[in-house]
């Protein structure tokens, strides 16, 4: 039997309430020419179970358990498991449009310098039957370090799709991140000559669960810096990191965070570098509104003004 040109890696951890969303949004693709791995991090839930039943029903899928060591050690084992010369992620509790691995791999095919790819995302509100809070921003060209440290337009490791050869080259994810993970992977890459170029095209529905870690904001933003130490020669990191809290103020609205942190990220923001944080007033105004306003405002309306 031939490799198929897709491997794509699913780490699942306690995801029982959107497991089998996520397979079937994987099974459904255009492109059927993929292998879909499972890699269990020790699910206490019924993830187990239930992808054992998925993969009874599709030969494509592949399941593998083990002790519970992070969603970086779970990616790595699954990219020891792939056979395909082409490597996509996506997380638990995500979605992807059907024409995803599709569109990817006609960008791989007409340009096989590319390292990596990555598309739009649409932030998606998981009680409101999926409707569309806001869409993440694809810049034109090969990505730069300074754009990933910053706002990170990848956004979500489940945007991603990387070459077998470039994981063999700039190694896996760093097992002892738990968060800013695929940021300290992006960076890494870039740092060493990737080329990774988006797609605008809308191929993947980010979805807000209240208990992921990306919710743990603080986290975000410990993994950060240390994503930012690795980095700072070569770095305004002032500017980055003015960013970076205006991203995360923005997110703290978005998830429904408390308003104190939205507000807390926004003021750190500004003290740090001021200009960096007012740089794109279109995203700068909205957030530092959203973040003096927030106590006064419902959840619900804060999210959908403020996403």
């Amino acid at each position: 039997m031939s490799n198929p040109a897709y491997s794509i890696i699913v780490p699942v951890y306690n995801a029982s309430a959107t497991i089998a969303d996520t397979i079937a949004s994987i099974c459904a693709q255009s492109c059927d020419d993929f292998e879909l791995i499972l890699v269990d991090d020790g699910s206490s839930d019924d993830s187990l179970l239930l992808m054992l039943r998925e993969a009874g029903r599709d030969e494509r899928i592949r399941l593998v358990s083990q002790h519970n060591a992070g969603v970086s050690a779970a990616r790595n084992r699954g990219v020891e498991l792939a056979r395909g010369w082409l490597i996509a992620f996506c997380d638990a509790d995500d979605l992807w449009h059907e024409d995803k691995l599709a569109a990817h791999l006609a960008m791989h095919d007409t340009d096989p310098a590319l390292d990596a790819s990555f598309a739009q995302i649409a932030f998606v509100d998981p009680n409101a039957s999926g409707r569309m809070q806001t869409l993440s921003t694809v810049p034109s060209g090969a990505l730069t370090l300074a754009q990933i440290i910053g706002e990170n337009p990848v956004c979500t490791t489940s945007n991603l799709v990387v070459t077998r050869a470039a994981l063999e080259r700039f190694g896996g994810f760093d097992p002892a991140m738990r968060h800013a993970e695929d940021q300290e992977w992006l960076a890494r890459a870039i740092g060493q000559g990737a080329l990774i170029e988006g797609l605008g095209a809308l191929l993947v529905a980010y979805r807000l669960s209240p208990s992921g870690l990306s919710v743990n904001l603080d986290a975000m933003y410990d993994g950060w810096r240390t994503l930012v130490s690795r980095h700072a020669a070569h770095l305004d990191v002032s500017g980055a990191e003015a960013l970076f809290c205006r991203y995360l103020a923005r997110r703290a609205l978005r998830s429904g965070n408390a308003p104190a942190e939205a507000r807390g990220f926004a003021m750190r923001g500004l003290a740090i570098n001021h200009q960096a944080f007012l740089s794109d007033l279109r995203r700068a105004i909205p957030t530092l509104l959203g973040a003096l306003t927030a106590p006064a405002i419902p959840v619900s309306l804060r999210q959908r003004l403020f996403a």
